[in-house]
Protein backbone atom coordinates (compact mmCIF):
# COMPACT_ATOMS: atom_id res chain seq x y z
CA UNK A 1 0.00 0.00 0.00
CA UNK A 2 2.51 2.49 0.96
CA UNK A 3 4.75 1.74 -2.15
CA UNK A 4 1.90 2.46 -4.55
CA UNK A 5 1.15 6.01 -2.62
CA UNK A 6 5.28 6.55 -2.51
CA UNK A 7 5.38 5.94 -7.06
CA UNK A 8 1.82 7.60 -7.08
CA UNK A 9 3.42 11.12 -5.17
CA UNK A 10 6.35 10.59 -7.40
CA UNK A 11 4.53 10.38 -10.53
CA UNK A 12 2.63 13.47 -9.59
CA UNK A 13 5.69 15.63 -8.81
CA UNK A 14 7.33 14.62 -11.53
CA UNK A 15 4.11 16.15 -13.93
CA UNK A 16 4.01 19.08 -11.81
CA UNK A 17 7.34 20.05 -12.01
CA UNK A 18 7.98 19.52 -15.77
CA UNK A 19 4.33 21.65 -16.30
CA UNK A 20 6.08 23.85 -13.58
CA UNK A 21 9.59 24.37 -16.15
CA UNK A 22 7.19 24.74 -19.43
CA UNK A 23 5.01 27.26 -18.15
CA UNK A 24 8.08 29.23 -16.10
CA UNK A 25 9.90 28.78 -19.54
CA UNK A 26 6.99 30.30 -21.63
CA UNK A 27 6.51 33.11 -18.94
CA UNK A 28 9.89 34.10 -19.16
CA UNK A 29 10.76 33.74 -23.39
CA UNK A 30 7.47 35.91 -23.44
CA UNK A 31 9.04 38.46 -21.04
CA UNK A 32 12.61 38.55 -23.25
CA UNK A 33 10.44 39.41 -26.32
CA UNK A 34 8.52 42.07 -24.45
CA UNK A 35 11.32 43.40 -23.59
CA UNK A 36 13.31 43.13 -27.44
CA UNK A 37 10.67 44.80 -29.05
CA UNK A 38 10.21 47.81 -26.78
CA UNK A 39 13.81 47.92 -27.06
CA UNK A 40 13.36 47.94 -30.41
CA UNK A 41 11.03 50.49 -30.33
CA UNK A 42 12.94 52.91 -28.64
CA UNK A 43 16.27 52.80 -30.59
CA UNK A 44 15.17 51.15 -34.36
CA UNK A 45 18.86 51.49 -35.35
CA UNK A 46 20.01 48.49 -32.46
CA UNK A 47 18.04 46.03 -34.00
CA UNK A 48 20.35 43.48 -34.73
CA UNK A 49 22.14 43.72 -31.75
CA UNK A 50 18.98 43.38 -29.65
CA UNK A 51 17.82 40.46 -31.62
CA UNK A 52 21.11 38.49 -31.26
CA UNK A 53 20.94 38.87 -27.65
CA UNK A 54 16.97 37.93 -27.85
CA UNK A 55 17.41 34.69 -29.51
CA UNK A 56 20.86 33.90 -26.98
CA UNK A 57 18.74 34.50 -23.84
CA UNK A 58 15.45 32.95 -25.70
CA UNK A 59 18.08 29.54 -26.12
CA UNK A 60 19.42 29.97 -22.72
CA UNK A 61 15.72 30.21 -21.03
CA UNK A 62 15.00 27.04 -23.11
CA UNK A 63 17.68 24.57 -22.37
CA UNK A 64 17.15 25.34 -18.64
CA UNK A 65 13.25 24.52 -19.42
CA UNK A 66 14.25 21.32 -21.35
CA UNK A 67 16.75 20.57 -18.16
CA UNK A 68 13.64 21.00 -16.02
CA UNK A 69 11.33 19.09 -17.70
CA UNK A 70 13.39 16.01 -18.28
CA UNK A 71 13.97 16.41 -14.45
CA UNK A 72 10.09 16.04 -14.18
CA UNK A 73 9.80 13.13 -16.90
CA UNK A 74 12.58 11.27 -15.36
CA UNK A 75 10.78 11.43 -11.09
CA UNK A 76 8.33 9.88 -12.85
CA UNK A 77 10.04 6.38 -14.66
CA UNK A 78 12.51 6.10 -12.18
Amino acid sequence: MHLFLLDAMANAGGAIGAGLAAIGAGIGIGQIGKGAVESIARQPEALNDIRANMILTAALVEGAALFGIIVGFLAMVL
